[in-house]
């Protein structure tokens, strides 16, 4: 059966080539800073979340695109959008901006302008709460250029301001951030926790426990580590569908086997698979230059951090519910019905996830 199951997750993955799929609550910044103090800013946003802070309608979800001409109507609100939400100062006076530009960028928006700060005494600061004021769990990466050398800072609520003129933050601040950003990611990657959910459904010793979750995590760290550091990229349009149907490959099986024994296997072969998928929000939230291996690292510990707090979480569940089917025997059992309803609706879940992903325009 599992022969059976593993040439239709295949089959599954072949079909699997619609266009990319995009993060949301994602804002990327480019700041250069001349010797003549000036400052450029270019900002990257994806054109849904346009029309969720301003109002307006550029966004089409069916094309996964945004429309140029709504773009050009929508600049005047926009670009008083910007100017409320990002400024460069220097001590406290502001810098004087530039004719700002916006321009339609596939599925979003590029805001670009520059900054005069000749006249503005002390360090010159970026703030922008473009995006964080609205989503609290929204980011916003910003790499500064300065000669040649590069530095990279994230923002979010919490801290939106950024040094342009002085040294970079330090390794332990970068660490902190990019553990923070692998936690968050494991707990609202609603897929990886349905994955995690479903493969641990029939265990009821800590052993066979233990063996998927190392295999599972060796297997999301090697392709993690790699497509992060672009040794070896999968495209997210064959990803993402590949991720829900390897929910719904775990789903199914739960129906014929019971072996938890050797299902460490199955969490290595499709770890490899989620790990380019934890990879391409780490792309997208990009490593700094100074910093990548080490962040690689924070982000990876991040994300096992909050796939042990899922797992420690399901399992006294189980037990419980082990405790309550088994009546008066000594050793409960796990109650085939609670395993078989969980399935089906992880595997309707990832079903939905692999149409979605797959026939996404």
């Amino acid at each position: 059966m599992r022969r059976l199951l593993l040439a239709g997750f295949w089959v599954l993955l072949g079909i699997a080539l619609p266009a990319e799929a995009h993060e949301v609550n994602l804002v990327t910044a480019r700041v250069g800073l001349s010797p003549d103090r000036s400052v450029s800013v270019e900002l990257g946003l994806k054109g849904s979340d346009v029309d969720r802070l301003i109002g307006t309608k550029i966004y089409d979800p069916r094309r996964d695109a945004v429309d140029p001409v709504a773009v050009e109507a929508a600049k005047p609100a926009i670009l008083a959008y910007m100017g409320t939400h990002l400024a460069v100062t220097g001590g406290a006076k502001a810098c004087v901006a530039g004719d700002a530009a916006i321009l339609a960028d596939g599925d979003g928006i590029v805001y670009r302008n520059s900054f005069a700060c000749a006249d503005a005494a002390g360090d010159l600061i970026y703030r922008s709460t473009v995006l964080t004021e609205k989503d609290k769990a929204a980011r916003q990466v910003v790499l500064i250029a300065q000669g040649r050398s590069e530095t990279q800072a994230l923002l979010d609520a919490g801290n939106t301001t950024v040094t342009l003129s002085t040294a970079p933050p330090s390794l332990w601040s970068t660490m902190q951030r990019y553990v923070i950003t692998g936690i968050e990611h494991i707990f609202l990657g609603y897929d990886h926790i349905a994955f995690l959910i479903a493969v641990v459904l029939w265990a009821r010793r800590l052993m066979p426990v233990v063996k998927i979750v190392t295999a599972f995590t060796i297997a999301h760290s090697l392709t993690l580590s790699l497509a992060a550091l672009n040794v070896l990229v999968i495209p997210s349009r064959i990803v993402e569908p590949a991720i829900a149907a390897s929910i719904v490959f775990v789903a199914v099986e739960n129906f014929f086997s019971r072996d938890v024994d050797t299902r460490w296997r199955v969490a290595f072969l499709f770890g490899l698979i989620h790990g380019f998928g934890f990879a391409g929000v780490l792309r997208d939230i990009g490593l700094p230059p100074n910093a990548a291996v080490p962040a690689l690292a924070a982000f990876n510990i991040g994300v096992e951090i909050g796939q042990v707090a899922i797992v420690a979480a399901v399992l006294p569940m189980l037990r419980l519910a082990d405790r309550w089917s088994g009546g008066d025997r000594s050793e409960p059992v796990r109650a085939a019905g609670l395993v078989y309803t969980f399935s089906a609706v992880i595997g309707l879940l990832g079903g939905y996830w692999l149409v979605a992903r797959v026939f996404e325009a």
